[in-house]
This record gives C-alpha cells, sequence and structure tokens, in this order.
C-alpha cells in the first residue's frame, strides 16, 4: 500500500488542479543579520535592536499569486540614499556597517496588484556608546559672616549613547556614594534627557585634588563595553586663555602666504589648539604648526571666518576669530547719464551730465577711484565734482558730475580703480564725451528673426543688434515667463554682440525670449528691449510607444497609432512595416489616426511598425504581433511541495497558473526543462484539456537530490507555436520526511525543518539569553572542536546536511542558556475537534546528547496573549549515547505560539547538545493503523483507477481512493 500510494503521488503529478484565483499580496519581515535583540513592541510591530557598525539584514517573506513585488522604504520617505548600494527592490535589505542615523521604522511593501497591498513594518534601534566627555567648571563665591570663601567645582560627564547610559563616580579606585560624603553632589541636570551627570565637589577639600574617573555603560547591551574618562584636578586647575598675533580681520593679496598665530596664555591643563573655518573646511594646503596656522599661497577661495579654539576641559573652550580677506577686482563698467532733470536721453551743453565708474571687488570698500581728463587728474571744482560713493548708484560706485556743460567739457574721461599699495593689477575703462560718440542706442531683430525654428537636438542663434547709438551696450537675455530660467540656469544671460547661442536644443526650450540693453557700458536711458520667439520642432509622440498584442490564429487584428502632439503639427508621411519589410498598401489619409487591419495568421505573426513622419522627423509605434501563449505564472505558496521517494532521492510538486489562457490559440502541453549538471526536457501533456484562468496546474518534478538547488523553466505550447519560457530555482533546503497513516482512511502528508538554510525556516535566536545556537554540518566543523561530545553530522547521516548545537567550550560557564525560538503559530483560525475547543497538534524532533558533561535540553510551550507565558513540555540531562534519538509529544495552546529549544550548559566543555529535524504539525502524534481487514478491503478499490481517472480526481477524492 505505501509503494502505491507513492506511485498515485507521482503519477498524477500534473493531474492534481485546484482553483486559485489571483491573490493578494502578504509580507512578513524576518531578519538573518547581526541583531542583538527582537521583541514584539505590541501585536503589529517587531524592534530589531543591533550594533552600530554591524551588518543589518531584513527579509521580506511574501505571498500572495501573481508573485509580488517588494520595495522598501523608511519613515520619512525612501530612504534608498541612506541604504548604500543595496537595492530596495529586493527581498532581502542589507546595511552594511548600519549607522545611528539609520535606526528607525522600516517598511515592506509587497504589491501584485490584486487588491491592497501588503505592508509590514519592523522597528531598527540602533546601539551605540560613545567615549565620555568630562569638564570641569569652578564658581567662587564670598561667605557671609566669615572671612573666607567657598570654592565649589562642578564635573560634568556627557555621552552620547543608545540606550541611556549609567554613570559611576569614582575618586582614585574608589567609588564615589553621595549617600557616604557630604561634601558631593551626583545629580542630573534639567533638559539633558539622561545624557548627563554632574559631581558637585562642595567647599572644595584636601582630599578633593585627586583622580575622577567617569565610567559610562550600557549595561553589555549588543556586547558593548563600557567607556571612561579621567581627570586630575589639582589646585592649579584653570581655564585656557588666548591671544591672536593678528588683528580681526587680515587682507591680503593672492598669491601671498598667511600665518596666523593663537598663544594661550593661561590654562592648566595645558589646552589643545585647534584651528577650523567657516564656512567649509580648512584649505588643503594649510599646515598646523603646534599654536600657527599657515596658509601658502592663498587664493580668493581661501577667504572666510579661521577660528581658534583652545580646550582643556575646564571651563569653557577660549575662542578668537579671523576674518581672512583676499583682494579681487574684475568687471570694470561705466554709465552715462544726462540731465535727469531734463529726461533728456542725450548730450546737451548748457545741462548737467554724470560719468559713474563700478568695479566689482572685495574689499568694496578698500577701493580707490581716480579720474582722469585728457591723461590729467581731475580734482573737485565748481563744474567738475567729484563723488567717493554715489548716494543715486550701486554701493562702492563713484562718479564724476559735470555741471552746465561747455564746449571745454568735452574730451576723454578715464575712470581707473585699484587697491592702494596693492599688487593686485589696476583697471581702466576710458569714456570719449562729444557731440557725435554718445547717442541713444536702437535696438532691432535682423529680417526674419522675430521667429526662430530649429529641430530638437540642433543648435540655434537668436540674434538682436544695436543698430545705432554710441557706446554700444551689451545685451541682457531673459525669459519672458517669470519663473523660467534660461537654459544656462541662470536668470539673466549677457552677450557682448547681441547673439544668443543655444545647444542641443530641447522642446522644454521653446517659447519666447527677451532681449534689453544693459544699463551700463553705455547710456544709463529707459532701456531699449524687443522679444524673440524661439520654436523648437520635434517629430510627432505616438501612443502606444510599443504593444504586445496576443490574438488567435485566423482571427482579424486591428492596430492603431494615434499622434498625441506634433511640431510642426501636418504630417507629411505614414507607413507599415511588418519585419522591416515595407507593406505596400494605399496611401492612408493623414488627417486620421494611422491604423491597419488584417487576418492573423502563422505566416504573418511578427513585428509591425507604424512609422509616422513630419518636417522634423519620424517617430514609431511598434506592436509585437502573435499567436504565442503567455508565459506561465508559478504559484511559490505550495504547501509541502517536497515529498521523500527513496533514500535521499524526492520530488518536487511544481505548480503555476496559466496568464490570460483564452487570448490565444489552445494550449495543449507544456515543455518543461529541468537544469543542474545535466539537461532534462519534456513535455506535459493536457490529455484534451485546456488551462482555465486562475486554475492551479501541477506537475511532479522527480529524481531531486538534496542539497542541490535546480532550476526549472516552464513554457507553453499551442498547436501553431511554444511561448516564453519562465524560469525559477527549487531550493531543497529543508530535509522533507514522508509520513504515512492510515485513520478513517485519511491521508497526511507534512515536512520537517532540517536547518538546511541559512534562514533556518523562520526560527530565530532569543537575546534575552546568555549565548546562542549554531548553525553547522560536518564539513564546518572546527577540526579542533572537542572529540568526545557533539553529532559527527546531521540525523540523516550526510556530510552536507545541516543541525543546530549549542557549543560548550569556553567562554561558555555552567548553566549559560541559549534558546532557539520557532516561528510563531497562529491558532486563531483553526478548530479542534468535535467537542473540544483547542487544536492538537504534534511537535518532534532528533536530539544528540552525547558527553560527560552533558548538561540539559528543555522544550518549552511560549503561548502569546497579554504576556507571553513558558511553560517546560518536555526536558532531558546528561548523556544519552552516541546516536541520534527522537521525540515527539502532543500539545494544544490556548493561543498563538511558539516551540522554544533551551540549551543549558553543563559543568564543562564535553557538553554539545544538538537537534535536527524539528516538526510541528497539526494533529495528534498518535498513529493509529486502521484494521488489517478494512486495509484488504480498501486494496482493490485502487487497482481499477486508470490514469484519466487518477488525473481527473481531485486532492481530497484522490487522498480517500487512496
Amino acid at each position: 500500500l505505501f509503494a502505491s500510494c507513492l506511485y498515485f503521488f507521482a503519477f498524477v503529478g500534473f493531474a492534481l488542479r485546484g482553483s486559485t484565483h489571483p491573490t493578494p499580496a502578504n509580507a512578513q519581515i524576518v531578519h538573518s543579520g547581526a541583531a542583538c535583540n527582537v521583541k514584539d513592541d505590541n501585536i503589529s510591530e517587531r524592534i530589531y535592536t543591533i550594533k552600530e557598525g554591524d551588518t543589518l539584514v531584513l527579509q521580506c517573506i511574501v505571498k500572495g499569486h501573481p508573485r509580488p513585488q517588494v520595495r522598501w522604504t523608511k519613515t520619512a520617505g525612501s530612504a534608498s540614499d541612506k541604504f548604500q548600494e543595496t537595492s530596495i527592490y529586493n527581498e532581502t535589505l542589507r546595511i552594511e556597517g548600519i549607522q545611528r542615523v539609520q535606526g528607525g521604522r522600516y517598511y515592506c511593501k509587497a504589491d501584485n496588484g490584486v487588491g491592497v497591498a501588503a505592508i509590514k513594518s519592523i522597528r531598527v534601534d540602533v546601539q551605540y556608546l560613545d567615549t565620555p566627555v568630562l569638564t570641569v567648571h569652578q564658581t567662587i563665591s564670598d561667605v557671609r559672616g566669615s572671612y573666607y570663601q567657598e570654592k565649589t567645582v562642578f564635573l560634568r560627564c556627557t555621552v552620547n549613547s543608545n540606550p541611556p547610559a549609567r554613570f559611576i563616580w569614582k575618586r582614585g579606585n574608589m567609588l564615589i556614594e553621595q549617600s557616604k560624603d557630604n561634601g558631593v553632589d551626583i545629580y542630573e541636570p534639567l533638559y539633558t534627557q539622561g545624557e548627563t551627570k554632574v559631581l558637585k565637589l562642595k567647599n572644595l577639600r584636601p582630599k578633593d585634588f585627586a583622580d575622577y574617573t567617569c565610567q559610562v555603560s550600557v549595561r553589555n547591551v549588543c556586547n558593548i563595553e563600557d567607556k571612561s574618562v579621567t581627570f586630575r584636578l589639582t589646585n592649579a586647575t584653570s581655564p585656557p586663555m588666548i591671544r591672536l598675533s593678528v588683528n580681526d580681520t587680515v587682507v591680503v593679496d593672492p598669491g601671498q602666504d598667511v600665518l596666523l598665530t593663537c598663544e594661550v596664555t593661561a590654562g592648566f591643563p595645558q589646552p589643545t589648539v585647534l584651528w577650523s573655518r567657516y564656512p567649509g573646511l580648512l584649505p588643503l594646503s594649510a599646515q598646523t604648526r603646534g599654536q600657527t596656522l599657515i596658509l601658502r599661497a592663498v587664493t580668493p577661495a581661501d577667504a572666510g571666518f579661521y577660528n581658534c579654539t583652545a580646550v582643556n576641559n575646564v571651563g569653557n573652550p577660549a575662542r578668537k576669530n579671523v576674518n581672512l580677506v583676499v583682494r579681487t577686482m574684475s568687471n570694470l563698467t561705466f554709465q552715462i547719464t544726462p540731465d535727469s532733470n531734463k529726461d533728456s536721453e542725450t548730450i546737451q551743453m548748457g545741462r548737467d551730465l554724470k560719468l559713474s565708474c563700478h568695479v566689482d571687488a572685495t574689499p568694496q570698500e578698500k577701493v580707490n577711484y581716480t579720474w582722469y581728463k585728457n591723461g590729467v587728474p581731475v580734482y573737485n571744482s565748481d563744474s567738475l565734482i567729484l563723488l567717493r560713493s554715489d548716494p543715486d548708484m550701486a554701493p562702492g560706485t563713484s562718479s564724476l558730475e559735470i555741471v552746465d556743460m561747455k564746449f571745454r567739457d568735452l574730451a576723454t574721461y578715464s575712470c581707473v580703480a585699484n587697491f592702494p599699495g596693492s599688487r593686485v593689477p589696476e583697471l581702466r575703462v576710458d569714456v570719449n564725451i562729444s557731440q557725435n560718440s554718445v547717442s541713444p542706442p536702437v535696438l532691432s531683430v535682423p529680417p526674419g528673426g522675430q521667429i526662430v525654428s530649429v529641430r530638437e537636438g540642433g543648435n540655434v542663434e537668436l540674434v538682436c543688434l544695436v543698430a545705432d547709438g554710441k557706446p554700444r551696450p551689451p545685451i541682457l537675455w531673459s525669459r519672458t515667463e517669470k519663473d523660467l530660467l534660461m537654459p544656462s540656469g541662470t536668470p539673466v544671460v549677457e552677450t557682448p554682440d547681441g547673439r544668443l547661442r543655444l545647444r542641443n536644443v530641447s522642446r522644454d526650450m521653446m517659447g519666447a525670449y527677451r532681449c534689453q540693453t544693459a544699463p551700463y557700458n553705455g547710456l544709463n536711458i529707459k532701456r531699449r528691449e524687443t522679444q524673440v520667439q524661439l520654436n523648437v520642432q520635434y517629430p510627432p509622440i505616438l501612443d502606444p510607444v510599443f504593444q504586445d498584442m496576443r490574438s488567435r490564429n485566423y482571427q482579424m487584428v486591428t492596430l492603431r497609432c494615434a499622434v498625441l502632439r506634433s511640431n510642426p503639427p501636418r504630417l507629411t508621411d505614414i507607413r507599415w512595416f511588418r519585419n522591416g519589410d515595407f507593406i505596400r498598401m494605399p496611401m492612408p489619409d493623414l488627417k486620421e489616426t494611422p491604423e491597419l487591419k488584417f487576418k492573423l495568421e502563422p505566416a504573418n505573426n511578427g513585428t509591425y511598425e507604424c512609422r509616422v513622419s513630419n518636417s522634423a522627423g519620424t517617430s514609431t509605434c511598434t506592436f509585437n504581433v502573435t499567436a504565442q501563449p503567455y508565459n506561465a505564472e508559478f504559484y511559490f505558496d505550495t504547501p509541502n511541495p517536497v515529498r521523500i521517494l527513496k533514500g535521499n532521492n524526492y520530488s518536487y510538486n511544481l505548480q503555476w497558473t496559466q496568464r490570460d489562457p483564452e487570448a490565444t490559440d489552445r494550449i495543449i502541453g507544456y515543455w518543461i526543462v529541468i537544469r543542474k549538471q545535466t539537461l532534462m526536457s519534456k513535455q506535459i501533456d493536457l490529455k484534451g484539456k485546456e488551462p482555465e484562468k486562475g486554475v492551479l496546474m501541477s506537475h511532479t518534478v522527480s529524481d531531486l537530490r538534496i542539497p542541490l538547488s535546480y532550476e526549472v523553466r516552464l513554457a507553453p505550447i499551442t498547436i501553431y507555436s511554444i511561448g516564453d519560457y519562465v524560469s525559477r530555482i527549487i531550493h531543497l533546503y529543508t530535509k522533507p520526511m514522508f509520513h504515512l497513516t492510515i485513520n478513517a482512511y485519511l491521508l497526511f502528508v507534512y515536512h520537517v525543518c532540517g536547518f538546511e538554510d541559512e534562514r533556518i525556516c523562520g526560527f530565530s535566536q532569543d537575546r534575552s539569553d546568555v549565548f546562542d545556537w549554531t548553525r553547522q554540518n560536518h564539513l564546518t566543523q572546527n577540526p579542533k572542536r572537542s572529540a568526545n561530545t557533539g553529532p559527527e553530522t546531521d540525523r540523516s547521516g550526510t556530510k552536507e546536511g545541516y543541525y543546530m548545537y549549542i557549543e560548550a567550550s569556553r567562554p561558555r560557564v555552567q548553566g549559560d542558556k541559549a534558546r532557539l525560538l520557532s516561528p510563531l503559530f497562529n491558532v486563531s483560525s483553526n478548530r479542534g475537534p468535535k467537542g473540544s475547543g483547542r487544536v492538537p497538534y504534534c511537535v518532534s524532533f532528533y536530539y544528540h546528547m552525547k558527553g560527560k558533561h552533558i548538561g540539559t535540553l528543555n522544550v518549552l510551550l511560549r503561548v502569546r496573549s497579554i504576556a507571553s507565558v513558558d511553560s517546560v513540555i518536555w526536558t532531558k540531562s546528561g548523556h544519552q549515547g552516541p546516536d541520534w534519538k527522537k521525540a515527539f509529544f502532543d500539545i494544544s495552546p490556548s493561543g498563538p505560539f511558539q516551540i522554544v529549544f533551551e540549551g543549558i550548559r553543563g559543568p564543562s566543555f564535553e557538553g554539545d547538545i544538538a537537534i535536527d529535524d524539528v516538526s510541528i504539525t497539526i494533529g495528534k502524534c498518535k498513529i493509529a493503523l486502521a484494521p488489517a481487514g478494512e486495509l484488504a478491503d480498501l486494496w482493490p478499490l485502487l487497482l481499477p483507477l486508470t490514469a484519466l481517472q487518477m488525473m481527473s480526481t481531485s486532492h481530497s477524492a484522490a487522498a480517500r481512493l487512496c
């Protein structure tokens, strides 16, 4: 009967089918990184505690059909920039060397387009402990009625940590206890949130001059060791004082060397001097020698505030700032302003005229302007007035006013700007004032230049010329729309010749551009302006760009290619192609939507293109038209897909659904290809039954070996074609066991966890214990391990098979505990036998307890409710022999539960305890075989079953028949 039922399961293989419509995504977050602790904060969220610098690994276990897509996010938006090089679209999120700023709530979102996306969260708590900082502060006050002063010292210890640190104060090697010393107070200042403790030494005594240590601890959370800092308090202890060797502001020429010295004048212990800069870091060329900062060959980029800070942890740090200014001078411009009182735009005799000169310089206020007339310096007079800083102009502008202009004032005027005593070259500008040399500008656009057309991606030149006027000012370009920037990214672009050159033009550059005269290097009058329209031409924008079309052969197919936008809008050509060959047909109407109708046949399957053109170019709609069936979609949530056949030979129940099976010709079968070292390929015959949408199909893949992985590829077949292959990997990482019991003629099959995968089947370490269980096989054993304890191989006897064990060697001591937690089982959706409110479960496992120092192995039942309750349900102690032994028992939990394996270390190192093949299944462990007579009556029922009958039998009916 056992062999026949094995044959039954192998034979029905493909025939077992069940209806499954697309199911919404379901998600669960598990961890496999360097977690210190994982605990439940409430029913819906878990807290993952990890040490700063360790590796964070979160895995999102998803279910649903089709297979959901996974995306990781973090509170306050996607944290992809914080995930380093890890993809946020993988099921596994890995962050190497996690930092404290990366703590927070992480979300796994699984979505397959069916229903509402599943979202699960886990809070990552990054634990850390910095080295504490100890500072000393003192106060001196008069005591009324006495002739002495009271000196009080405050030792302030501050640390950054998570969780909050515990503080311990020591004087020398002696612990300071406030209750035993009236001369001290220990308190936490207000608003410090636990990160600061103050030791107050009242009315300083001789014994108070000593070494003080502040020790901080997070109680060995995540194995973070305690840290401490020590300070020696003496009667010479004093805060730092400093002075600078230079003034608060230092102005230098480019290329000069600068030496800044910060002299320490007081302070004990000897203060440490640090130099910094704001904004930015110190220049790369900066050198520090003791208290002196040396800057070699400074440039304008080296300008800024340089800060000297002296620190000795007594009182407040001493700080001094130096403002380093590097002289620069550029862009000397001039303006000619006619008599503004008369609204004049020309030079007229008898009226006033102003000449202005401005240079962009640093420091602006140190610039010296000198005016010349025909090369002779100009001084103040009744007719010539010099303004060092003209209040009517931009700050730092010098002006020369000519009052009641006469013919003698017609001359060449020069403005020279310089820094007195500086090596920065002076700048000079000349302005010729005569009746013919100054006239208002006239702005014009060349004929045909009001609207300029260019193809997208090309280069273009917008032209706006000063047709008349002296002197000719520069032309400023900007966009007429208020919020739009120029293609260069700036609001305004200056062109000396009025020609704006644009390269690689895109359609977002299209629009109106304003050109206007600059208010400098010419007459300071009302600005002239005009506009140029840029028209960017681009090929038609089509929809769809690509479309995959499936149809049955010998049916009519219609292809449409819609034109969404086009510039110019007039189309010049429409052509259809099949597999690159032109389709001859009447010229289509260029004003109608391009359309192609034809009957699909095996010979005309292929790629169709609709090429639509205008004068700017050609765009294409591409259609993949085929009777090829859609690909299959693997079903990943098959319960207990692995079956044992014989020895180490296994089968796998592969399940899938067919995507839109009615879209193409009838599917008659599937090609299945299985690859490991060799390639196996065969056809699965549907026996005349067509796939139905949302209905599971199955095929038993046999002759598989543990612990190997296989690539399975599957493609649907019609009478005309074969579909695309889809691929998945079968990981046979558990060690399944086939158990057959017949009780009321029902068949039960289940598998156990053999810890073959690094994820250990969802088991996790309990971080409230002392140490962890270790996953190991024969190949990974330490050659120097203890010889007289622990198993040689896993329970099955293979070198590749894994098991879990506790290592009893040092640093473990007697009584140390390690706990391994099973996944959480939710029993709320199950019902017990009739008359019982609780569901029975069978727990079985293999254990190995060899060695003269074996401690204890306990199995606990942890039931989740308002508070978790643990109860011991199985225990074994001492040496149990050299072989693996099996244990099993029944449980009936009252709510969601976990099984806890607790290993307790014995008196010495020969005490390794191992477990393997853990099984937790619904139903009692007792095996009740049907009477022999009933088995004999059952046997004839199996023989008349034909292959077709067995393939058309449902799961439960087939099981009952077996």
